[in-house]
């Protein structure tokens, strides 16, 4: 094969293509389709745009690339071990195998490059519009002139499927109010999803809709066409006042003979298909996981550019820790996972005489006083700011031109909200929040549960507990959320008894490294029950309700 630059680019997409195609056909399990046809698109991104450092996954000022469409994990996959990411040939061939480290979905806790847990379709869309807000948060609060320490895009690729769903809506939605002209999404725009053609049940004109929502919209009718990409994607960077989404006119499974049907979304190709497909390209039928040593050495540059952008911008964090101590100060330890020393001074402790206090308002006071030490602490409510009792006075709210500010208006978006706050842990820096009724956790649970697979630490707080709030009625009363958030893994549910015991509810929802806290909070007034402390034992112990006996579950109070 010749190596001139056309030859190695279409020799560079056909590996990654046929990588994922021999993954998903070892595993007899998967959806080789959209690799098929939405490699090129991923080559150029990863090639000509994407900044990373493959030898330091969590560089702060990386750019942020989001698989919504998680169904299509092969692609991925593929694409962190030839660009150099601690993910060998032989994790591809353990490909959805149990124990492995290229699941059927990807897992951000799991895959060295993997920004965050995706799979449930519209999860990584919204995911995407967190990690963008975070960004916009973090650079409006630490870039000084002169001195620029967070300036990276967000990017996504995203289906059919990921559109259809509601959560995108509302993503979509809040992304082009907030004007966050970062974000950078291609659609992989196959007209083919797991049951048939699009036209079944998808027929609106999409990007006339993402122009209404305020995004910047652009075509790609050929999937295949590098340079019209390429083209696309520069002026989408160049639109700064919108988010953008490239409609990409790929063909699902391209160069297979099921190409352009759903039988390709979803399952192996087969032994036979397989043959052809490598046939159709030019490769040897009888070989799997093939990696021309070419191209081998090619995509690996990308990754050491990559390391030398980290190299500079390290020498001018330097510099700028030297100008400006205390931010970098806050900056490192929030990326670092860490608290300001004096983190908890200002948290109140009440007293009996202080009269009975629901613990909404106890929780109102406690995230005003962690706010006055903990500048990233980022969020804000689903439009129930006044019930939930979140900061709102004196700080104008997270808006265009107003990045700095710290608490966002998600308005009515529960399940989205959900959603950008696990991007926005994900990408980090900031310790986010979100706020709402217990009885909207329904909405917003896919999202939970992604957080908490995702081992993202995020606070959800969730006021107007059981039928406790009254008058709203039996919609609003959410006598078994409590019970069913409970049975989440990896979540911490807590349902402080009065305002003291909501106080040491917050501390434990400002340790937790790598578990989302929800608390449940109550719109009457409580009496002072607790003593000191006793969540936290609570919590730290963590005993199995299954085996606590009796002596063992006392010696915790």
């Amino acid at each position: 094969m010749t190596t001139n630059s056309v030859d190695l680019d279409q020799l560079s997409i056909n590996t990654i293509r046929l990588l994922s195609v021999d993954a998903v056909q070892k595993a007899n399990s998967g959806h080789p389709g959209l690799p098929l046809g939405a490699a090129p698109m991923a080559y150029v991104l990863w090639s000509r745009f994407l900044r990373f450092n493959p030898n330091d996954p969590h560089w702060p000022d990386r750019d942020r690339f989001v698989l919504s469409a998680g169904h299509g994990s092969a692609l991925l996959y593929s694409l962190l071990h030839l660009y150099g990411y601690d993910l060998s040939l032989n994790d591809l061939k353990h490909f959805r195998q149990l124990h492995s480290k290229t699941p059927g979905h990807p897992e951000s806790n799991l895959t060295p490059g993997v920004e965050v847990t995706t799979g449930p379709l519209g999860q990584g869309f919204a995911n995407g519009v967190g990690m963008a807000m975070a960004e916009a948060f973090l650079a409006a609060t630490y870039n000084q002139e002169g001195h620029t320490v967070m300036d990276h895009y967000t990017y996504a690729i995203v289906s059919d499927g990921d559109l259809m769903e509601g959560i995108a809506s509302e993503a979509a939605s809040l992304a082009g109010h907030l004007k966050l002209g970062k974000l950078i999404y291609l659609y992989d725009d196959n007209l083919i999803s797991l049951d048939g053609p699009t036209e079944l049940a998808f027929t609106e004109d999409r990007m006339a809709r993402f122009e209404a929502y305020g995004w910047h919209t652009q075509h790609v009718s050929d999937g295949n066409n590098l340079d019209a990409i390429d083209t696309a994607i520069r002026l989408a960077q160049a639109e700064t006042e919108r988010p953008s989404i490239i409609a990409v006119r790929t063909i699902i499974g391209y160069g297979s003979p099921q190409e352009g049907t759903s039988k390709v979304h979803g399952s192996p190709l087969g032994e036979e298909n397989v043959r052809k497909t490598k046939e159709f390209f030019g490769w040897d039928p009888d070989k799997s996981f093939v990696i021309p040593a070419e191209v081998k050495e090619y995509l690996l540059e990308a990754g050491k550019r990559g390391a030398e952008l980290q190299a500079d911008w390290k020498k001018r964090f330097d510099d700028y820790k030297k100008k400006f101590a205390d931010k970098a100060g806050d900056f490192s330890r929030s990326f670092a996972g860490k608290l300001p020393t004096d983190w908890e001074a200002d948290l109140p402790q009440f007293t009996p005489e202080d009269g009975p206090l629901a613990t909404r308002q106890a929780s109102g006071k406690a995230l005003e006083a962690l706010k006055k030490r903990v500048p990233f602490l980022f969020g804000g409510s689903a439009d129930l700011a006044s019930s939930n009792e979140m900061p709102t006075k004196g700080d104008v709210s997270f808006q265009p031109g107003h990045f700095e500010n710290s608490n966002i208006w998600f308005g009515v978006r529960e399940h989205a909200m959900g959603a950008a706050l696990n991007g926005m842990a994900q990408h980090g820096g900031v310790h986010p929040y979100g706020g709402t009724f217990l009885n909207f956790s329904d909405y917003m649970r896919g999202a939970i549960r992604l957080t908490a697979l995702a081992e993202s630490s995020v606070t959800f707080v969730f006021t107007h507990d059981s039928i406790g709030l009254g008058e709203d009625g039996p919609t609003h009363q959410p006598v078994e959320q409590f019970v069913s958030l409970r049975t989440i893994p990896n979540v911490i549910v807590l349902r402080p008894a009065d305002a003291n015991e909501t106080i040491e509810a917050w501390r434990v929802a400002m340790k937790q490294p790598k578990t989302p806290v929800l608390l449940l909070l109550s719109v009457r007034n409580y009496q002072f029950l607790t003593k000191p402390n006793m969540v936290q034992r609570g919590v730290l112990r963590k005993v199995p309700i299954s085996s606590v006996n009796v002596k063992e579950y006392l010696s915790l109070f």
